[in-house]
């Protein structure tokens, strides 16, 4: 899939620095507490600078809801000021966090990346721009966002993220071929999926994979948590759970019937040239699955075997810098973003999930027939969980895929992969420890 690479592409060419600070800097005051008063009504010209990370599709309808906000709110301008890819943008805030006035008033972010943010009181609690009535919804719950998306935008029980652009893990499965090889039930365990996926190996002559997974971060963090273990620092890696979850894959990779992605990152392309009979990932990147498919076959999505599944991409927080108006009027367009209208129109043209609950249950984002994802999506997103945001966590989960990455190679030459785990352990307790 190209989702990944797409996202890299960076849509803003030769953008300079001085640029970005003096718009950044555009109607902003003195830093000010999240104590103060919070203006009614935008009552003055106000410019709310917005970092972001997207491109393609998902920038031009970022763009086009933009538009629509602007119209509505004639005193309010939002900058959109693209980054280029989530790397790209996750060094640009950390290196301007050093000079405070040159932040935007929002950003699209992990929670992880801005723990230092949120222990050096950059970042404005957004509770009481929730509760508040003018700019707000008078709650928390009327936001009628997911509660489980609102705590995975929090950092240490602090609500600093609004959920934006979300997608959850699910299974993406040829139907031909289940068919073909007489897979009578989409599985819905762990158990199943090794079920399954052995006998399209076996049946295929060798010449199917069963199964594998994009994220080798997420399988790793998933395959601990439906064991009953969190993702923290207290993690033996290399433990007997831990062992139990990193040999179920690799077994698969030994005997064949379990592959990863390799260098194209994601598994849609075999899936698509039919080399791999199902995968699991991300929810927004059916769109490609779709293009890749064509009609060659026909494919369907389902919730992600176990019981949980990973609830992902990034929020928007704002930063204290910004004046009280600017704080203001970044809340109502980031109420605006996450009302029911704009989210359907935001999930039927990005294949994101709509993080708005009358949004996933209404019957324009349900009768979306032109992806699998809508009628399925209550189901895949019962039991969501998301990597707890603690110091290092991020850097721990990220360092993950590389692990992982390695056992799996060593698995996949048929060696014993113990000694691979206990090098992993060490990086992964290095990482919770930098």
């Amino acid at each position: 899939m190209k989702f990944s690479k797409k996202l890299a592409i960076t849509a803003v060419a030769g953008m300079a620095l001085m640029g970005l600070a003096a718009c950044s800097n555009k109607n902003s005051s003195n830093s000010s507490s999240d104590s103060e008063k919070i203006p009614s009504k935008i009552t003055k010209k106000t410019t709310v600078v917005f970092w972001h990370g997207m491109t393609g599709v998902q920038q031009s309808t970022l763009q086009k809801l933009t538009k629509e906000f602007e119209k509505k709110n004639p005193n309010i301008t939002i900058k959109l000021e693209n980054q280029g890819a989530y790397p790209d943008l996750q060094a640009k805030i950390n290196s301007t966090l050093q000079s405070p006035n040159s932040l935007p008033t929002i950003t699209q972010a992990y929670p992880g990346w801005l723990w230092n943010a949120a222990q050096n009181k950059m970042l404005v609690d957004l509770k009481p721009y929730f509760t508040n009535k003018s700019v707000g919804w008078g709650s928390v719950e009327g936001s009628d966002i997911r509660t489980e998306l609102l705590d995975g935008a929090q950092i240490q029980g602090t609500q600093y993220g609004m959920p934006f652009n979300k997608s959850v893990e699910t299974l993406t499965y040829n139907k031909d071929m289940f068919k073909k090889y007489g897979i009578k039930k989409v599985p819905t365990t762990m158990e199943e999926l090794k079920e399954a996926a052995k006998t399209i190996y076996e049946k295929s002559n060798h010449k199917v994979v069963g199964a594998g997974f994009d994220s080798l971060s997420n399988y790793y963090v998933l395959g601990m948590k439906n064991e009953g273990v969190d993702f923290s620092k207290k993690i033996d890696f290399a433990g007997s759970t831990s062992k139990k979850v990193i040999n179920y894959y690799a077994d698969g990779v030994k005997a064949g019937y379990f592959r990863v992605a390799g260098s194209d990152m994601y598994l849609s392309g075999p899936f698509a040239n039919q080399k791999v009979a199902m995968f699991i990932g991300t929810s927004a990147g059916e769109g490609f699955v779709k293009k890749g498919v064509g009609s060659k076959f026909t494919y369907d999505v389902a919730a992600r075997p176990g019981k949980y599944t990973m609830q992902q991409g990034t929020d928007i927080y704002m930063f204290k810098k910004a004046s009280a108006m600017q704080k203001a009027a970044a809340f109502k367009y980031m109420k605006f973003l996450v009302s029911k209208d704009s989210q359907i129109t935001w999930a039927n043209a990005t294949g994101y999930i709509p993080v708005n609950t009358a949004a996933i249950n209404s019957s324009e984002y349900k009768s979306n027939s032109s992806i699998k994802l809508p009628a399925k999506l209550s189901s895949a997103m019962k039991n969501l969980y998301s990597v707890p945001v603690e110091k290092n966590s991020n850097a721990a989960y990220s360092q993950l895929n590389t692990i992982m990455q390695t056992i799996l190679a060593a698995a996949q030459k048929n060696q014993n992969v113990n000694t691979q785990i206990t090098n992993g352990k060490a990086k992964f307790d290095a990482a919770w420890k930098q």
